[in-house]
C-alpha cells in the first residue's frame, strides 16, 4: 500500500515523505479522524514526526485533492482519503462517530438544487444526523419507555 500512496504523491507532484506516508496510511486505516488522532497514529509509526509536520501535510493533501477535510455542525474537522466520489456522511450527534454514505441518486451532485442562482454545481454536501447504534442501544438501556 505505501507505494500506492507514493504514486498518488507523485501523481500530485508532491515528493515522497515519511511524514505524507505515515498521514495518508493513517487516514486509510481511521477514517475520519481528527488531527490530535492523525498525530497520534502517525507518531505510533515515527515517533519523530511534529504536530507541525503533520498539519502541513494535512494541508498540502487537502489542498491537492488527496485527503478530504469534513467538519459538520459543532464538531471538530475530520479527515479521510476517500475522495472524488462526493459521498456525505452520517454522524452520531451522542458520540460524534462519522460513517460514509454512499451518493443516494448516483451521479454527482447527488442533489438538484431547487434553486441554483445560476451556478454551475457540481457538488452536494450532505450530512446525516441521528444516533449510531452503540448509541442507541446504551439510551433504550437507560430510559425503555422513550421519556427523556
Amino acid at each position: 500500500m505505501t507505494s500506492d500512496f507514493a504514486v498518488q504523491l507523485r501523481a500530485a507532484s508532491l515528493r515522497v515523505t515519511r511524514p505524507r506516508l505515515a498521514v495518508l496510511a493513517a487516514l486509510r486505516d481511521h477514517p475520519h479522524v481528527d488531527t490530535d488522532t492523525v498525530i497520534e497514529l502517525a507518531r505510533a509509526e515515527h515517533p519523530t514526526i511534529s504536530h507541525q509536520a503533520v498539519y502541513d501535510v494535512l494541508r498540502v493533501l487537502t489542498d491537492t485533492g488527496l485527503v478530504r477535510r469534513i467538519q459538520p455542525a459543532g464538531a471538530t474537522a475530520r479527515y479521510e482519503t476517500r475522495v472524488g466520489d462526493n459521498h456525505h456522511h452520517v454522524v452520531c450527534r451522542s458520540c460524534g462517530a462519522i460513517e460514509d454514505v454512499d451518493c443516494a441518486v448516483g451521479d454527482a451532485p447527488c442533489l438538484t438544487a431547487s434553486n441554483d442562482h445560476g451556478y454551475v454545481v457540481d457538488e452536494a454536501e450532505v450530512a446525516y444526523w441521528g444516533l449510531c447504534p452503540d448509541c442507541a442501544t446504551h439510551r433504550i438501556a437507560r430510559d425503555p419507555e422513550g421519556r427523556g
